[in-house]
């Protein structure tokens, strides 16, 4: 019996070691099985990781090769550069206030009047770009002068510009009526006309037309001087108000300076310099620009009838 429980005992030994190694071979096998997941996770989510960062590069890549190919994005739909227009230098405007109203035109051999102050702060407008239609002064007169060559001439006002057409043509007619003006020269005459046949026009324009029409003649009056093209003398609307800061005589001189240069070209005159120091400036001189040590002058002839000129400049 004793020998049989031995037995026995030994046998239930046996078991409880196989079961006991039986759960370890269990647990062991689940850890194992635990950890091989584990690092399967770990390289699924290397690899995702690796193919992300893959994408991502060759997306960034891809942007960066595509915008290389297109234009410059300043460049698309947007305008080219363009050249700047020509800077001018300013001509400083005179301090003393322009006249509000013109000369009144006067009587054959006599000089026109001065025209009345105007008030101490009025300032002349300018306008820069007139309506580019003009307006015929309803004026006309007798002819005037000795000279046997007639010319007929009309004056004519950008609409627009606040200049009266009727009392521009009196200050123009008063001008080249007067005798120190071509008269003088007793080879011109000359008649302003409202209608009929003419020989030249005096427009008095804004800065832009004048630019716009001499420039068709091939001149640049830069926006600040009159020019002679073909049929006209044009006068820039602004020096007829404000006159020229070179020229200190008065705004009704200035004017006649105006007038008298510019048809002085019409009847085959050229530009004129200094004669000499302290003499007067000759009207074909542009006194705009400087007297050269002249002084200021609006006429061709002196009061007794001789002619005020200088040597010939291009």
């Amino acid at each position: 019996m004793s020998a049989g429980r031995s037995s026995s005992g030994r046998t239930g030994s046996r078991r409880s070691t196989v079961r006991a190694a039986a759960r370890s071979t269990v647990r062991a096998a689940a850890r194992s099985t635990v950890r091989s997941a584990a690092r399967r996770a770990r390289q699924r989510r290397r690899r995702l990781a690796a193919t992300l960062t893959g994408i991502v590069a060759v997306a960034v890549l891809t942007t960066a090769g595509v915008a290389a190919l297109l234009p410059d994005a300043a460049h698309r739909g947007g305008p080219e550069p363009t050249a700047q227009a020509r800077v001018l230098p300013p001509l400083t405007e005179p301090s003393a206030p322009a006249a509000s109203t013109p000369a009144a035109s006067a009587p054959a051999g006599s000089a026109p009047p001065s025209p009345p102050a105007a008030p101490a702060d009025s300032t002349p407008q300018i306008v820069v770009h007139g309506g580019g239609e003009f307006t015929v002064a309803a004026a006309s007169g007798r002819a005037v002068g000795t000279g046997s060559t007639l010319r007929r001439y009309r004056v004519e006002v950008e609409d627009g510009i606040g200049i009266d057409p009727k009392a521009a043509a009196d200050v123009v007619e008063g001008v080249l009526s007067d005798r120190r003006g071509w008269i003088a020269d007793r080879s011109n005459s000359f008649q302003l006309v409202s209608s009929g046949s003419y020989d030249f026009t005096v427009k008095i324009a804004s800065p832009d037309t004048v630019d716009r029409i001499c420039g068709e003649g091939g001149l640049d009056t830069k926006g600040e001087v009159n020019c002679d093209v073909g049929r006209q003398v044009m006068v820039n609307s602004k020096r007829w108000l404000t006159g020229s800061p070179q020229f200190d005589g008065s705004l009704a001189d200035y004017r006649a300076l105006i007038v008298n240069h510019e048809v002085g070209h019409r009847i085959g005159h050229g530009h004129e310099g200094c004669p000499g120091r302290g003499k007067p400036a000759p009207a074909m001189m542009q006194q705009i620009y400087g007297l050269n040590g002249c002084t200021a002058n609006a006429w061709p002839y002196s009061d007794a009838g001789s002619y005020l000129g200088g040597p010939a400049v291009p």
